[in-house]
Parts: structure tokens; sequence; C-alpha cells
């Protein structure tokens, strides 16, 4: 019963990831209408929580001895998610405020970024049919945990009312978020490239 708890709480902690970035959202889009501190604070509160629950929900999975096939897939599941709700935001946020060129860059970054999402999800039910794990790649973890606090970073840059961070500082840092997101695709192009080209070759009993 206790591990059931246990799952049960780990479980929670990746889900929860998918309301609080929407919570998030919705926070951004009235702040741009209506700016406030408090608003701007527990909006921005809840992007940093939404992220850091990545880190907690694997660190308590390993801890409580309740790692499962559905958390494996569960949590890019809901990274997806969090990639979805920020990204294109950021780009609104970035044209709001008349940083047209910034907004631009955040655009190719995100279709970048989630370029490699459905190429990962391709290249997986690629290497499931053989039999090929589907497991998180170290370099998957790596780019989850630099683009997290990089989108918490962009929108600090962007909207907190106290400016104390340079424009250049966000630029450096978004431009290693895409190294790796390209480096990352390649990688785990590299890992089921084997499973592409058996999955191309042509039956040979036809």
């Amino acid at each position: 019963m206790a591990r059931m708890i246990k799952l049960g709480f780990v479980t929670a902690l990746t889900v929860v990831r998918f309301p609080l970035v929407l919570a998030f959202a919705a926070g951004a889009v009235l702040y741009t209408m209506r700016p406030s501190v408090p608003l701007f604070a527990v909006t921005f509160a809840m992007l940093v929580t939404s992220a850091v629950t990545d880190l907690f929900d694997g660190y308590f999975a390993r801890k409580f001895s309740v790692q499962t096939a559905l958390g494996a897939h569960m949590d890019p599941l809901m990274d997806k998610f969090f990639y979805l709700s920020t990204l294109p935001l950021l780009i609104f946020v970035a044209v709001q405020n008349g940083n047209t060129n910034h907004g631009i860059f955040l655009l190719i970054i995100t279709i970048l970024f989630l370029s490699r999402d459905q190429w990962v999800t391709f290249l997986r039910s690629i290497g499931a049919m053989d039999d090929v794990s589907g497991g998180a790649h170290w370099s998957g973890k790596v780019r989850t945990a630099l683009n997290f606090p990089l989108i918490c970073l962009i929108y600090l840059g962007e909207e907190c009312p106290w400016q104390f961070i340079p424009p250049v500082v966000v630029y450096v840092f978004e431009a290693i978020g895409l190294a790796v997101n390209l480096l990352s695709a390649w990688i785990y192009t590299h890992r089921y490239w084997p499973s592409l080209k058996k999955a191309a070759a042509l039956d040979q009993h036809h």
C-alpha cells in the first residue's frame, strides 16, 4: 500500500507539470494586458515550479523505487506539453514588447525544438518494431535540464519588472540551448540508425 502511495505521488508530480504550465501561460497573457508585480511573481513562480517538477519526479521515482514503463513515457509527454505551452507564448511576449528580432529567433528555436521532439518520437516508434529500448538518452536529459531553466530565463528577461539581465546573456544561452537540441537530435538519429535502415529495406519476400 505504501509503495502505491509513493507511486501515486511520483505520478502526480509528473502530471502536474501540464496544469502548472497552462496556468503560467494564462497568467503571462493576462500580465501583458494588466501588468503588476504580484501577478508577475505568481506567474513566474508557476513557470519555475512546473520546470522544477521535471527534476523531482525522476529523483523520487528512483528514491522510492517506483519506476514504471508508463512513467518513462509520461515524463517526455509532459515535457512536450511544457514546450508547446511556453515557446509560442515567449514569441508572443517578445513581439508584444517590440523585440521583433528576438521573436524571430524564438520562432526558429520553437520550430527546431518541436521538430526534434517529433523526430525522436518517430525514431522510438521505428525502434519499437526492432525491440530497441525507447528509454531516454543522456543527451535528452541534458537538453531538458538546460532548456527548462532557459525558458524561465527568457521569460524573466522579457517580462521582469526590474530589467537586470543583459539581452546578450539570454542570446548566448539560447544559442547553447539550440546547439544542444541539434546535438540531441543527431545522437538519437545515430542510435536508431540501424533500425531506420532495417525499416527502409525492401521486403525480400516480394
